[in-house]
């Protein structure tokens, strides 16, 4: 891959959720309770989320990313029969404020501050659960902004949540390099303007969206090389 892809680059913007961090941990860390349940739930749960904080954007139905959260598990575990286990509801939810990060998270965040670069998260999440979470993971100290979206009241892949990055960074669109796992996310943002690589954890075929993405990875590790440093 060339370095010249990805040259004058004044800050380095991550989603949170499937990016940063692994939103199947809290799912992993109850196995012992959901058995060979886990796996669908996992994925059931976080379709969910999703499809939620789209339909409520189109509705023009905003609550924080908490609720819809909550709203996706409360589907998924009635849909997997296992709606009647208040602890084990409860014992997800609480887990959700604890996810793991991917393990080369830090250092590469790390690596990009220590070369100037401006870091932040741009997110679906509650600031809340964003608190928790960057906490959780300890990188606090290498990121100059979280942003969420209850700013500007709507879910991405709304353009006023990928504004509000150049916005608040001080960094035109054309500068900002955008990371994200979800591919319709890494369409939406590269239709913004914003210089996109898609980390494909989950070797997934490319969505067909507008939005022309740089390059994709398949995680963190390699962005620094990308970016020349």
């Amino acid at each position: 891959m060339a370095h010249d892809q990805l040259t004058d680059i004044g800050a380095c913007v991550f989603d949170a959720y499937g990016t940063l961090f692994d939103v199947a941990a809290a799912a992993a860390h109850c196995k012992d309770d959901l058995g060979d349940k886990m796996a669908p739930l996992a994925t059931l749960w976080r379709d969910k989320q999703l499809s939620y904080s789209w339909l409520r954007s189109l509705m023009g139905e905003y609550v924080e990313f908490w609720q819809v959260t909550q709203d996706g598990l409360d589907y998924s575990l009635a849909a997997l029969g296992l709606d009647g286990d208040a602890a084990l509801r409860q014992k997800l939810l609480d887990l959700y404020f604890k996810l793991d990060a991917y393990p080369e998270v830090k250092g590469v965040l790390t690596t990009l501050k220590t070369a100037g670069l401006k870091t932040a998260i741009l997110s679906n999440g509650s600031p809340d659960m964003l608190a928790a979470a960057v906490t959780n993971a300890g990188i606090g100290a290498v990121l100059d902004d979280v942003q969420s979206v209850a700013d500007v009241g709507i879910f991405k892949p709304h353009p006023s949540v990928y504004q509000m990055s150049v916005d608040r960074l001080g960094v035109e669109a054309g500068r900002i390099c955008f990371m994200s796992s979800n591919a319709w996310d890494a369409a939406a943002a590269a239709n913004f303007g914003f210089r996109v690589v898609w980390v494909n954890r989950f070797k997934q075929p490319p969505e067909r969206l507008p939005g022309k993405i740089v390059t994709q990875l398949d995680n963190l590790s390699g962005l620094p090389e990308l970016l020349g440093l």
